[in-house]
């Protein structure tokens, strides 16, 4: 039984409005910063694993909304920003950088060793590695192709599609806990949350109605369809841009310059959009996850997402916060560093909006998670993938 998109939305909202239940009705979740989506997603995967073994009945999702639902979140993001943050933000997305490039060595060695430790093939210990957690479901299946032809690695590719979900599920529950640990150890306070009056020099902003959101609407689906469009005009260079990060860039233009139109945003209407369709996009993944597959192939990866997990977890609490600024900024960006460094990019703004909603806005970390996540990390992540596979004993 396949479900149609219209009742796979019905479904996803749903899921959402349970997450957001559970996650009041249970303090602990709410206390430490779990993303309604995550939690209402997996307790539908939960259901559905149990109904499909117990009474035979597991529907499957047609999740074709899903690409749209995140490209029109990354345009929300876009247009959520100025020049004026974006250039406050420039050296923290360099030391941001510059902090993940050990981080990625760590990862793919801390693999390898516990590969090795099981007596693995040693390319299994890349799989576990930036691979699938950095690199994403993506490049997961690029390689997998790769070492299967060439490796005659047996079942490579459905162990690199399962690492990656496990580090979704992960990246979504640690990341929030991490900052609260952090804004509590360190008492941090948050920035307020409408921060769009002294950034645009206008004068308090007011509240979301039908015209405003209709306005952050136009916008959005104008960076979506044009960020799309850009991605095909450039899709056959040498160098692949994602197509959302197309988006995102695109909704900073519209953002700066409507103002020299006469037009203005809504911050309240784009943070309505872009909290809507992010949790949607992630409670439609969480909630296909077919829990019993991905816990029977995961076997020894199970191990390698856990370790990589605390690993994360570790990195984001010395060496992130550490180096990126030690203030209330540092914490959320310790956070998303959670998200996309075992998980994916959608996970880590996840967690930065489960934090910001109880502590307070965070716009620099806004910006820069999804540049370093989503495009820059990549890039770097290709070249130490590359120098990894270089190695002799790899027998890549």
């Amino acid at each position: 039984m396949t479900l149609q998109p219209l009742e796979t939305l019905l479904v996803a909202v749903l899921a959402l409005l349970l997450g957001r239940l559970v996650n009041r009705l249970i303090p602990v979740l709410s206390h430490y910063n779990i993303p309604d989506p995550i939690t209402g997603g997996l307790l539908f995967a939960i259901g559905l694993t149990l109904s499909g073994h117990l009474a035979a009945f597991q529907p499957q999702f047609d999740t074709v909304m899903k690409p749209g639902l995140l490209l029109a979140f990354f345009a929300a993001v876009g247009l959520s920003a100025n020049l004026g943050m974006l250039r406050q933000g420039g050296r923290r997305l360099v030391q941001f950088v510059i902090v993940m490039i050990p981080f990625l060595f760590l990862q793919n060695i801390l693999g390898l060793l516990i590969a090795l430790g099981l007596d693995m093939h040693p390319l299994m210990g890349l799989v576990g590695g930036t691979i699938t957690l950095v690199g994403g479901h993506g490049t997961g299946a690029a390689y997998a192709e790769r070492f299967a032809e060439v490796n005659n690695l047996q079942s490579i590719m459905e162990l690199s599609m399962t690492a990656p979900t496990l580090g979704l599920v992960f990246g979504g529950i640690v990341g929030g806990p991490l900052a609260q640990w952090l804004i509590r150890r360190h008492r941090l306070a948050g920035g307020a949350h409408d921060h769009a009056t002294e950034a645009d020099g206008g004068s308090a902003e007011a509240p979301v109605n039908l015209a405003n959101f209709l306005g952050v609407l136009a916008a959005t689906l104008l960076a979506l369809v044009g960020g799309q469009q850009l991605a095909a005009w450039v899709g056959e260079g040498t160098v692949t841009v994602p197509g959302f990060l197309w988006c995102l860039l695109l909704g900073v233009a519209i953002r700066n310059l409507a103002p020299l139109l006469g037009l203005r945003l809504n911050d309240g209407a784009i943070d309505l959009m872009a909290s809507l369709t992010l949790s949607l996009f992630l409670v439609m993944t969480m909630m296909a996850l077919d829990l019993a597959q991905v816990v029977g192939l995961a076997g020894p990866l199970l191990l390698m997402v856990v370790a990589q997990t605390v690993l994360a977890v570790l990195y984001g609490a010395w060496v992130v916060y550490r180096l990126v600024g030690r203030d209330y900024e540092s914490a959320v960006l310790s956070a998303s560093f959670c998200g996309f460094a075992i998980g994916s990019t959608a996970t880590a703004m996840a967690n930065i909006q489960a934090i910001t909603r109880k502590h307070g806005a965070a716009p620099q970390a806004m910006v820069v998670t999804p540049l370093v996540g989503a495009f820059l990390i990549d890039l770097l992540n290709a070249l130490v993938l590359t120098g990894f596979l270089t190695l002799p004993w790899m027998g890549g």
